[in-house]
């Protein structure tokens, strides 16, 4: 798939300093740069490489002025905004790698399902009875989609994805390969013998639009009711969201991130990589959750940042961590102290 200088300046309604009609077939770090490949450059901390890279174009920013020779084989595409330009090109690039519509042999789907319109479904994909597919849907390959699911418009599902029963996906969602959506939760209760019974899970998940799950993430389908991922939530891969989960709009968790059940997740809620938050508990608007973090009890004002196992704001714990790292050199002072007491 090649496209020409004159072509991306086009799309981007830039304008060419260069050659308009080489062309590029790949994209490159500018530090990496291969002939026939596109980067670009925005940080002007990366300016020394465009005065040695070896790709063929580079988006730049309008006010760029070169402060030394280029490359001869390099042709520059001036832009307004060179990184969220170079964003715009990889969407396009990346929709025109997507499967056309079509239905591949060895996918099985129920006479009672309804698929809409320019639908692709790939080869092993398992549709249930009653599902119902939007338009401009893409299936991949060994995806199980259960029985009474909808699923919207526009919506991407990779491969070896698993959505059970009666969950509801909202439109133009993605969900990366091997993410599972309605598993049952983690209920089970002790009998009079102190042996686990289970309860059954009867509710189911709903993703409202342009949600984002990450690869090997799994969301379980509520005990009674709903587990909800509202509008613009962004997981990252291998994420667990307990049954009963509510996720406000446009929050965002990374890697490993775990949420016990019943918690209830504000609008605008940032948590890093590997922070646990505990069940049945209420995270307010615009909390920021700093990587291995455990909160183990609601946070009621929004907009703090917290840290630590169990979580403080940040301020306050970074200076009980200066005194943490003190305390060997406090015990030592205070056995001196006792040596001379005595």
């Amino acid at each position: 798939m090649e496209f020409s200088a004159e072509q991306i300046a086009g799309i981007l309604e830039g304008t060419v300093e260069g050659n308009p009609d080489v062309t590029v077939s790949g994209l490159s770090k500018i530090e990496e740069g291969q002939p026939e490949t596109l980067t670009f450059l925005a940080n002007m901390k990366y300016e020394e490489y465009i005065y040695s890279t070896g790709a063929s174009i580079v988006i730049v920013n309008n006010e760029f002025t070169p402060t030394k020779s280029l490359p001869k084989t390099l042709t520059l595409v001036k832009v307004e905004d060179a990184y969220s330009c170079f964003a715009k090109l990889l969407e396009v690039y990346n929709q025109m790698r997507q499967k056309q519509p079509g239905i591949e042999k060895n996918a099985h789907i129920s006479d009672s399902a309804k698929i809409g319109d320019e639908v692709y479904i790939g080869a092993g994909a398992y549709i249930g009875d009653d599902v119902v597919i939007g338009n401009n849907v893409k299936i991949y390959p060994n995806t199980f989609i259960g029985d009474n699911v909808s699923v919207g418009d526009h919506t991407l599902i990779h491969p070896n994805v698993s959505i059970y029963h009666d969950c509801k996906i909202g439109q133009n969602c993605l969900i990366h390969a091997g993410a599972v959506i309605g598993a049952d939760g983690f209920g089970f209760a002790p009998d009079e013998n102190g042996e686990f019974q289970k309860v059954p899970q009867i509710g189911n998940v709903i993703l409202e639009d342009n949600v984002d799950i990450g690869a090997n993430s799994t969301i379980d389908r509520a005990t009674l009711g709903s587990t909800i991922l509202r509008k613009g939530v962004k997981i990252d891969n291998l994420v667990q969201v307990a049954h009963n989960v509510e996720i406000g709009n446009n929050s965002a968790m990374a890697a490993q991130v775990g949420i016990a059940g019943s918690t209830k997740i504000g609008k605008h809620v940032m948590v890093g990589g590997q922070a646990g938050i505990s069940g049945h508990i209420k995270i307010a608007d615009k909390t920021q959750i700093v990587a291995q973090s455990g909160i183990p009890g609601s946070v009621k004002r929004s907009g703090k940042t917290l840290m630590g196992s169990p979580g403080i704001e940040i301020d306050d714990f970074k200076k009980s961590y200066f005194g943490f790292r003190k305390l060997p050199y406090i015990l030592n002072k205070l056995r001196e102290l006792e040596e001379k007491l005595k």
